[in-house]
Order: structure tokens, then C-alpha cells, then sequence
């Protein structure tokens, strides 16, 4: 069962949220989307890849490769992989640092929230107006670890709360008990509250979309079921996100892309499941890809394909 129970309550709205919305202004790359913020992308025309993969430089030698990771709206485990020879917590300066922005998109109804467990990863589909650009938000997230998976599925949103109080469950009681230290029947807004200061109670009891007084942890399985964002992305999709917004919950360990010109991509994961796909799964996942052109299909090398998937890495490789 999930630790996310809730009460609200009033108080400030974060602060950090000007300092990386400024930090943002400095540093997103020369190619993005002038008119939109970090992380936003209109929807493509054609295929299904969002983003660029691009690298920046460690410029100040107080930063960590995570403050480098939240600076531009990616999460623990992505920075990781994308970065595995560089130090998590001193990163020397001038240190060439990869920043994966890029992602295929979930191939799932683009509408209000999906959530793929499988890549730590938030995707948000805004209703727009006619005539509007339809876009796609999309923001790393820490999800259940072993034991206390995150539920798969399709629900919604049913009420937001600023300042939330958490009441910890009983499982959490039980288990502080034995260490000899029983939490409080209730934890008030402040730096102490694991919710942070925003949380999206979804129609699943006991489950919410919430910020966290442990940002560092975005991007990984640590919490009890629930969703966490970081306090500033949760803070920016907060009042945008009505209730009754769809949450997909999906484990989709492997995505098929496609770019403008129809060239295929594969993007893999390794999923809590650890699951393993056949040539038959492959094949299955290429002869769903309706937008997939035949000629493109045929020439698709699955030995490449084979070989992402067992590493696993989140990387966007070319089939062809």
C-alpha cells in the first residue's frame, strides 16, 4: 500500500521554481523550441520523437551531475546512463556532460497524463484550443520500488492539494516502530513533509502525483507506490492539470520511433519486470507501428534492435 495520505492545508509557493526558471533562460540549447520552456515540445507532424540529445560543460565546481540532471529537466537514472564514467557527486569542471532529451513517445492515446514507469518518465498531452499548436510536456518522476510497485492502468485525477499534511499508513508506522522510532500520526506542511508542497490525489486510494522534500531522488524507484516530481515540475503542472485529467499508468520497456523522414529508432529501458522479448514481441512491436512504412519495416536490422533492448540503456538507437 502506498505512504501517500494527505490532508491540505495553506501556505507559500516555492521559491527554487524563479531560480531554474532563470537557470533554464542560460541554459537551454541553441536548437530548442524558442517559444516554449524546457521539456515542452509541440506534438510532430510527422513520427513520434520529441527533443535532441546534446552535451554541456560542468562550469561550476559545486555542482553535481545532479543539479546538472534537474537543470535540464532529466532524473537520476537517465543522467546516469547517459553519463556513466563521470562522478554522480564531483564532476570535475570543463567535464562534458551528455544531457538525454530526447524520447519517443509513449505509443498510448496522446491524452492528459501518461506515465511509463518503465523509463522514470511524465508525459503530459495539455487540451489546446482551436488553432493552437498541440504539444507535449514531459518531466522525470521517482516511482515505487521493489515491493511497492506503482499500480498500471487507466485512472484520473480527483482533487489537488497545496500544502498537503501527510498521515503516514501504517506500513510505514510499523516499520519505524522496529527501528524504534515511530514517525507522528501527522507530518504538517514544511521541509520535514515527504509530499512536498503540491500533490494530485488520482482515483486509485491511497495513490497521488506529488512533489518531495528529496528532489534528489527524482529519476529513481524509491517511494511506496506514489508518483514523485520534482518540487519545481510539479509546481508548473499544478494548476494546469485539471480534475478528472486521464493517468495512464503504463510499462512500456520498449519504444519503437520514427523520425520525419520515416526512419526507425528503438528506445529501451529495462523494465521492473525485467522482461525479455522474443523475435515474435519484435515483430509484433514493428507490425503495430501503423505510421511505419513498409520499405522501412522490411529494412529494420533486428539484431540491432535485439542488442538495445538486452542493454537497456534508454539511448534512442537507429535500426537502419
Amino acid at each position: 500500500m502506498s505512504s501517500c495520505f494527505v490532508k491540505s492545508t495553506c501556505g507559500d509557493c516555492l521559491l527554487r521554481y524563479v531560480f531554474i526558471v532563470a537557470l533554464w533562460l542560460v541554459s537551454v540549447p541553441a536548437f530548442a523550441e524558442p517559444s516554449l520552456p524546457l521539456g515542452h515540445y509541440p506534438l510532430p507532424e510527422t513520427g513520434n520523437i520529441v527533443g535532441e540529445t546534446y552535451t554541456v560543460n560542468v562550469e561550476d565546481e559545486e555542482d553535481t551531475l545532479l543539479d546538472i540532471a534537474h537543470a535540464h529537466g532529466v532524473g537520476y537514472e537517465e543522467i546516469r546512463r547517459a553519463n556513466p564514467d563521470t562522478s554522480l557527486w564531483v564532476p570535475e569542471k570543463g567535464t562534458q556532460v551528455q544531457i538525454p532529451a530526447q524520447h519517443i513517445l509513449p505509443d498510448v492515446e496522446r491524452k492528459g497524463v501518461v506515465i511509463n514507469i518503465a523509463e522514470l518518465r511524465l508525459y503530459y498531452y495539455p487540451e489546446v484550443q482551436e488553432g493552437e499548436t498541440p504539444r507535449v510536456e514531459t518531466y522525470p518522476i521517482g516511482i515505487g520500488r521493489d515491493g511497492f510497485d506503482t499500480p498500471l492502468g487507466i485512472t484520473e485525477t480527483t482533487m489537488r492539494l497545496e500544502d498537503p499534511a501527510w498521515y503516514p499508513p501504517e506500513s510505514v508506522r510499523q516499520e519505524a516502530a522496529e527501528r524504534g522510532d515511530p514517525p507522528p500520526e501527522v507530518v504538517p506542511p514544511g521541509p520535514d513533509n515527504p509530499l512536498g508542497q503540491h500533490a494530485i490525489l488520482l482515483d486509485i486510494p491511497g495513490y497521488l502525483i506529488h512533489g518531495t522534500n528529496q528532489p534528489d531522488g527524482i529519476g529513481m524507484r524509491a517511494s511506496r507506490g506514489c508518483i514523485r516530481m520534482h518540487p519545481d515540475d510539479i509546481k508548473a503542472v499544478f494548476e494546469q492539470i485539471p480534475n478528472g485529467t486521464q493517468v495512464n499508468i503504463i510499462d512500456e520497456p520498449v519504444k519503437l520511433g520514427w523520425d520525419a523522414d520515416y526512419l526507425p529508432y528503438v528506445q529501451a529501458f529495462t523494465s521492473l519486470n525485467e522482461q525479455e522479448m522474443s523475435i515474435s514481441n519484435l515483430l509484433s512491436t514493428v507490425n503495430n507501428a501503423d505510421e511505419l512504412p513498409e520499405t522501412e519495416r522490411s529494412n529494420i536490422d533486428y539484431e540491432a534492435m535485439q542488442n538495445a533492448i538486452r542493454r537497456g540503456s534508454g539511448r534512442i538507437e537507429p535500426l537502419i
